[in-house]
C-alpha cells in the first residue's frame, strides 16, 4: 500500500515556527523521516528548529532544487509507492505555491498516492489579506523580466489588468527588490494603488498599500529599505 506525501508549510522568518505554524503542523513534521526539500541546508535549519526527535543524520533529505529534475521524479517517489511517508518542504512558505512541489504532487495523483496539504503561511496570501485590494479576483505573476524595456511593457500589461479591478501579485529576486520599486513608481499611473509586504510574519514586517502619487509624495526615507528582504508586490485600480 502506498504511503502518503504531505506538503508541509515552513515558516517565512527564521526562528517563527513555534509561533506560525499550528500544533498539528509541527506534530506531523516531527513524525516525517524522508523530506524532499526546495534547499536541503534550510530543511535541516527547520528540522532542528522544530525539535524533530531523530538525529539530522537518521533522516532522509534530498534536494529538488529549485526546478525540480522531471526525469528524477519517479526516483523520488519509490519510497513512498513503496508505504513510506514523506513531506516536500520549501525554503519558505508552501511547496507548490510560488515554490517547487507541484510536478512532485501531480506525479504523486498519477501514482495514486495520498496527498495531504498542511496549515502554514503564504506569503501571497498574507499579502493579500493585509492589502485592503480585491481578493475575490486576484492574480499571481511570479518573477518579472529582468531586461528595463521588458520590465516596463510587463508593468504596464500588470496596470491594465489591475485596473480593471483584478489584484495582481508578484515576487522579485530579494537583491532587486528596490529596483523593482522604483520601476513601479516610474512607470504606472498615479492613482493606481502599490503593495508592498516585506517580511511578512517577522519581527521587522513591513506592509503598505497605497495610490503610486502617494508613494511618490513621501520622502524616500519614510520608506524602508527591501534589498534583500523578502518582498511581495501588488497592483490594482483605484476603486478596487
Amino acid at each position: 500500500m502506498s504511503g502518503e506525501i504531505y506538503l508541509l508549510p515552513v515558516p517565512l522568518a527564521a526562528g517563527t515556527a513555534s509561533a506560525v505554524l499550528p500544533g498539528s503542523t509541527l506534530a506531523a513534521a516531527r513524525s516525517i523521516d524522508y523530506f524532499l526539500a526546495e534547499n536541503a541546508k534550510s530543511a535541516r535549519a527547520f528540522v532542528k528548529e522544530i525539535g524533530h526527535p531523530k538525529p539530522i543524520q537518521d533522516l532522509r533529505i534530498v534536494e529538488i532544487g529549485h526546478r525540480p529534475d522531471a526525469a528524477s521524479i519517479a526516483q523520488w517517489l519509490a519510497p513512498v509507492v513503496a508505504g513510506a511517508t514523506c513531506a516536500i518542504v520549501s525554503e519558505a512558505g508552501c511547496p507548490g505555491v510560488a515554490d517547487p512541489g507541484a510536478q512532485i504532487v501531480a506525479h504523486a495523483h498519477r501514482l495514486g498516492i495520498a496527498v495531504r496539504p498542511l496549515v502554514g503561511p503564504s506569503s501571497l496570501l498574507l499579502a493579500l489579506m493585509a492589502s485592503g485590494m480585491n481578493g475575490q479576483a486576484f492574480r499571481f505573476v511570479g518573477y518579472l523580466p529582468q531586461d528595463t524595456a521588458a520590465l516596463t511593457a510587463r508593468l504596464r500589461e500588470l496596470e491594465r489588468n489591475a485596473r480593471t479591478g483584478e489584484t495582481q501579485l508578484w515576487i522579485e529576486t530579494p537583491y532587486r527588490n528596490d529596483r523593482m520599486l522604483e520601476a513601479v513608481l516610474a512607470g504606472c499611473a498615479a492613482d493606481t494603488r502599490l503593495l508592498v509586504a516585506t517580511d511578512l510574519t517577522s519581527s521587522t514586517e513591513w506592509v503598505r498599500a497605497a495610490p503610486i502619487a502617494t508613494w511618490k509624495s513621501d520622502a524616500a526615507t519614510q520608506r524602508p529599505a527591501l534589498h534583500k528582504r523578502p518582498t511581495v508586490f501588488g497592483l490594482v485600480g483605484p476603486g478596487h
